[in-house]
């Protein structure tokens, strides 16, 4: 009975975030209508839905779905290492294909997301059509090293101990039950994690510092997409913690935490957007800067990328 209630939950947490509203007449219905359905992996914090109405990607399901596109989100633990993260969305994936029936799926992560959808791309690579990294340090995040200590500052069991209680907190209130651990997350995101991921999974990562990676490996189309500014909008309270984490986390320009190089993947569709690390998901709530581009019609214009190249 436990199984069956957690599979329950965990097919309820992949089930399209909204219901898209009616195309108007005007409007190209079939413009984000791919082949294959899409899949949002979350970064950092890992909800779909927190407290049951707050949305990790803020208005962009039913923004995509409107002009016919499908989508699932997927949850993850709220901070843990790549490896696990990337199980947890294998086993999400693995249910959206049985549901929907589709024989691949698009797969799109943010942040630490990145890592899990090409964690997925790895294990079943016959059933991935297409791999989309969203501002996510693909080579690595420099200021995770102070906390993992490998910078040589001392991190200590104190920032392991809080920072696991944060996570398990999240996790409590978006409904899940993964395991969590701080740290663990920190030393897979800083650049000797990262580069030991990127060994056992080297498809779309660049070989030069700033370069491009493989367009498409294994029969799996890779992009990328990132952002160089870390304030935005002073109305936004979340500003002011990518404002400050900007000075710490890297030296060339960056969203508040990634830089703008390190973020490259597969195909770099654009890596300066005037788009900070949450504009990427359109939070807070869709505050941006006064002259930026809506984020959710970046993944539109994704979707229909996606659609016109038969994925």
């Amino acid at each position: 009975m436990k199984k069956l209630l957690a599979t329950a939950t965990l097919l309820a947490s992949s089930i399209v975030a909204t219901q898209a509203q009616a195309c108007w007449f005007w409007e190209d219905c079939t413009y984000t209508k791919t082949k294959y359905p899409m899949v949002l992996a979350p970064g950092v914090l890992g909800f779909d839905k927190l407290v049951g109405f707050v949305d990790y990607w803020y208005g962009i399901p039913s923004a995509v779905q409107k002009s016919g596109g499908k989508v699932y989100t997927t949850s993850a633990s709220a901070f843990n290492s790549s490896e696990a993260r990337g199980e947890q969305l294998l086993a999400q994936v693995q249910n959206i294909l049985a549901i929907s029936g589709a024989a691949k799926v698009n797969l799109m992560g943010h942040s630490h997301g990145g890592f899990s959808v090409r964690y997925v791309a790895t294990a079943i690579p016959s059933r991935v059509a297409s791999v989309t990294t969203i501002h996510s340090p693909v080579k690595g995040v420099k200021g995770a090293a102070i906390l993992t200590g490998t910078d040589g500052t001392v991190a200590g069991s104190l920032v392991q101990t809080v920072g696991t209680a944060v996570s398990n907190f999240i996790t409590f209130l978006a409904g899940n039950s993964y395991k969590e651990d701080f740290m663990a997350s920190m030393k897979s995101l800083d650049t000797a994690g990262a580069a030991a991921f990127n060994a056992k999974h080297p498809n779309g990562v660049p070989t030069t510092a700033c370069g491009e990676g493989a367009y498409t490996t294994n029969g799996i189309k890779n992009y990328s997409w990132s952002g160089t500014s870390a304030v935005t909008n002073v109305l936004d309270p979340l500003d002011t913690f990518f404002g400050v984490m900007s000075l710490v986390s890297t030296s060339e320009p960056n969203d508040g935490l990634v830089g703008q190089c390190v973020s490259h993947f597969g195909k770099v569709i654009r890596d300066n957007y005037p788009h900070n690390h949450g504009d990427a998901i359109n939070q807070l709530f869709g505050v941006r800067g006064l002259f930026a581009p809506n984020p959710t019609d970046v993944y539109r214009q994704h979707a229909n990328r996606l659609k016109n190249a038969g994925v």
